[in-house]
């Protein structure tokens, strides 16, 4: 038993094999022959894998870039990061987790079946963390057995329609279609920045269209402002953590070829990402048909947050910059207040702040991607801060969980279940 519950979870928390699972049924729904549907279900896996290993690379490139503004900058505290506070929970949490997830799931379609919200959630590992995150909340509150699965399921799977639902119209100007959705729980921030960008900006006024001198016109290539951003990040960085830190992490490499390198590394997973995203596009959007027409009708597929990056890459860089900034003031305000200090992590700024912006921009321009990222970097400052106390045991870890639904889900139902226990 153990050995399936395991199978099962490890299955379904990856999003290459939801993605597959997915295409294959729709390509057969819609009585595609053998070769197209083998086909198509391998291209739309190896899209996503292709996707993880930018992200890998991204990742990578982040991960040097964070001991290095531990050294120079002496920045200590909570640093948000999802994948490890889930690995500190699987130790405690690791069956009732993979029992919401699963059931979750069911929910969802069900969900989507027999509601207006005709929402597939695929993003997997974000499904595996919402899960976690709701075991150790209710946990926590007192819930255990069936009842923790059974109330866990039904709000997992309520928020994975009702977070697409949320972003849908905003998802239907990015792409000036309706046949995709986002399926990430950073919606909160998201649609913050995109209401803020509508307070502030004129849609029509796009960062995506600022003119550049002809001189620098290497700048409007989104893939080298991107690397030549990182590395000046780098350098900046290098200098005050110190040429003889840098060369112990870099294993001896002179400090300014490691920040160059490190910049182009960062741009060359970005580059890796957007190929990742078009190839799952071409081959799940049209698989989807078979789904919406034969399982759920008029389903739409709820893809992870990157999907939005080669509709604005230029907001791309600029809020993942904004919302960084926001990250670091946030951290200088929450000890005065008398929060935990929250170490801006790279990751979520990144992955979070980027779509922030191009959310931003699209309702607001230039303003919206500067400001609404911002606001964005704000608010995953100070929810996962808000977070640690209904955590339990995990509060006291060192991470948490970084992407805003987690902070807004974990407060809410943490104390909602508080007052019922």
């Amino acid at each position: 038993m153990a050995f399936i519950t395991a199978f099962v979870r490890d299955i379904l928390s990856q999003p290459a094999v939801l993605v597959g699972i997915a295409t294959l049924i729709g390509l057969m729904a819609l009585r595609k022959s053998a070769s197209d549907v083998l086909t198509g279900t391998f291209k739309s896996v190896m899209g996503f894998l292709i996707l993880v290993a930018g992200a890998i690379t991204l990742i990578g490139s982040l991960d040097s870039l964070g001991p290095l503004l531990t050294e120079g900058f002496g920045i200590r505290g909570v640093i948000p990061n999802n994948e490890a506070i889930v690995a500190l929970a699987q130790d405690v949490l690791g069956p009732e987790t993979a029992l919401i997830m699963v059931f979750g799931f069911v929910a969802n379609i069900l969900y989507a079946r027999f509601t207006p919200l005709k929402y597939i959630f695929l993003t997997g590992h974000h499904t595996f963390y919402m899960a976690c995150l709701l075991s150790a909340v209710l946990g926590t509150a007192g819930l255990s057995g069936a009842v923790l699965v059974i109330v866990g399921s039904l709000i997992l799977g309520a928020l994975m329609v009702l977070m697409p639902a949320w972003a849908d119209k905003v998802m239907q100007k990015i792409t000036g279609g309706d046949e995709i959705s986002l399926g990430h729980f950073g919606t909160l921030g998201y649609m913050a920045s995109a209401y803020v960008g509508k307070l502030v900006g004129n849609p029509e006024d796009s960062i995506e269209d600022v003119k550049m001198p002809k001189g620098l016109g290497f700048l409007r290539e989104p893939l080298v402002l991107t690397a030549i951003v990182m590395a000046i990040i780098f350098i900046i960085t290098i200098i005050f953590a110190g040429i003889t830190f840098t060369q112990e992490l870099s294993g001896g490499q002179n400090a300014m070829v490691f920040a160059i390198i490190q910049g182009l590394t960062f741009a060359a997973g970005v580059a890796v990402v957007l190929v990742g995203v078009r190839m799952i596009l071409a081959e799940i959007v049209p698989a989807f048909k078979g789904i919406a027409d034969k399982i759920v009708p008029n389903a739409k597929p709820a893809l992870d947050c990157p999907v939005v990056f080669p509709y604005a890459p230029t907001a791309v860089i600029v809020g993942f910059l904004s919302s960084f900034v926001a990250g670091i003031i946030g951290m200088l305000l929450l000890g005065p207040i008398g929060l935990v200090i929250i170490v801006p992590g790279l990751v979520p700024h990144f992955f979070c702040g980027a779509t922030a912006g191009v959310f931003g921009n699209t309702t607001g321009g230039k303003r919206g991607a500067i400001i609404g990222a911002f606001v964005h970097g704000l608010i995953i400052s100070l929810l996962p801060a808000l977070l640690l106390p209904v955590l339990g045991a995990l509060g006291f870890e060192g991470t948490t969980f970084g992407d805003a639904d987690f902070g807004w889900v974990g407060i809410v139902l943490g104390y909602i279940a508080r007052l019922f226990k």
